[in-house]
C-alpha cells in the first residue's frame, strides 16, 4: 500500500506540531516537520524514519516555494500515494496587551503569521492536496470562538482564521479535498513562554492600564495546571479525527467542550463581561499579596 505524507508546519520542540508528527509517524505517514529554524525541532523526531525536515517560513513567499518543491521532489521518489495527503497549518504566535497599547506593526505580523501565512501555505500546497484528494487541518483555538479582554489581536487572528476555513471547507469540497478546523482548548506547550518577549511585557507609563498592569502580567504567563491536556494526548486524538476522516470543526483540549457549549447557548458579552469582574478582582488582591511577601 502506498505510503501517505502529511506535512505540518510549526514544529518546534515542546508544541503541538512536534507532537502531531510524531503521532502521524506512528501511523506510518512520510511526515514533513517543518519550522522557521529547524534547529528548534526536536532531535527524537528528526532523529525519526520517515521524517524529513523541511525549513519553512510562513511569512515568506519564497521560503514557502521552496519547501513545495522539496516536498515535490520527495513525493516523485516513489512509494507514496500521489500528492500530500494532509496539510497542518499549526504555525501561530501570541500576543498579549490591551488594544490602546498594541503595537501595529507587531500586530501585522501575528496577523501574517495566523492568518495570512495559513492562506499563503496552503494556496501554495493546494495542487499537491488536490491531487491527493487530500484533507486540510487548520489549528485554531477557542480564542477564536470567544474574545477574551488583553488578546484580542491574537482572538481576532484565530476568529478569522475559524470562519474562513468554513468557507474554504465548501470551496475545496468539489475539488475533492476535505477541511479540519481544530479548536483548541488549553494544551500544555511552550506557546505562553515565546509569544512575548520581556520588553513587551511592560506597560507604557502612559497606559491607562498600568494600575493593573501585574493582572495582565498573569495573563501573558498563561494559566496552565495539572489538567492542562498534554500535548501528546492532544495529538492523538487529532490525529485520530483526521485518520477517521471527520471534517469541519473539531474541538480538543482542556476548556474545548465546555467553551463550546457556554458559546451555543450564553452570549459573548456575558462571558467577556465576566472575564473582566475576575481580572479586576485579580488585579485589587495581587498587589495586596505581594505586599504581604
Amino acid at each position: 500500500m502506498p505510503q501517505k505524507s502529511v506535512l505540518i508546519t510549526g514544529c518546534s520542540a515542546g508544541g503541538i506540531g512536534s507532537a502531531l508528527a510524531l503521532s502521524f509517524q506512528k501511523r506510518g505517514f512520510l511526515v514533513f516537520a517543518t519550522a522557521r529554524t529547524t534547529a528548534k525541532i526536536p532531535a527524537a523526531l528528526t532523529a525519526l524514519p520517515n521524517v524529513v525536515v523541511l525549513p519553512l517560513e510562513v511569512t515568506s513567499r519564497e521560503s514557502v516555494a521552496a519547501a513545495v518543491e522539496s516536498v515535490k521532489k520527495t513525493l516523485s521518489e516513489g512509494g507514496h500515494t500521489p500528492g500530500l495527503d494532509v496539510l497542518v497549518n499549526n504555525s501561530g504566535v501570541g500576543m498579549t496587551a490591551p488594544m490602546l497599547d498594541t503595537d501595529i506593526d507587531k500586530a501585522r505580523h501575528l496577523f501574517d503569521v495566523n492568518f495570512f501565512g495559513v492562506v499563503r501555505v496552503t494556496q501554495a500546497f493546494s495542487p499537491l492536496l488536490v491531487q491527493a484528494k487530500g484533507t486540510l487541518v487548520n489549528i485554531s483555538s477557542i480564542a477564536g470562538e470567544v474574545s477574551d479582554i488583553w488578546t484580542s489581536m491574537y482572538c481576532a487572528s484565530k476568529a478569522a482564521l475559524s470562519h474562513a476555513a468554513e468557507g474554504w471547507r465548501t470551496e475545496l469540497k468539489p475539488l475533492g479535498v476535505s477541511v479540519v478546523t481544530v479548536v483548541t482548548g488549553m494544551i500544555e506547550t511552550e506557546f505562553y513562554a515565546n509569544h512575548d518577549s520581556a520588553e513587551d511585557a511592560e506597560l507604557p507609563a502612559e497606559s491607562f492600564y498600568k494600575q493593573i498592569e501585574a493582572a495582565i502580567a498573569q495573563k501573558r504567563r498563561g494559566n496552565l495546571s495539572e489538567r492542562t491536556m498534554k500535548a501528546d494526548v492532544f495529538a492523538e486524538k487529532v490525529v485520530g479525527d483526521v485518520v477517521a476522516g471527520k471534517t469541519g470543526k473539531i474541538w480538543r483540549g482542556t476548556l474545548a467542550s465546555q467553551i463550546r457549549f457556554i458559546t451555543t447557548f450564553f452570549p459573548t458579552s456575558w462571558i467577556v463581561s465576566y472575564c473582566f469582574r475576575l481580572v479586576l478582582l485579580l488585579a485589587l488582591i495581587l498587589p495586596r499579596l505581594s505586599c504581604a511577601n
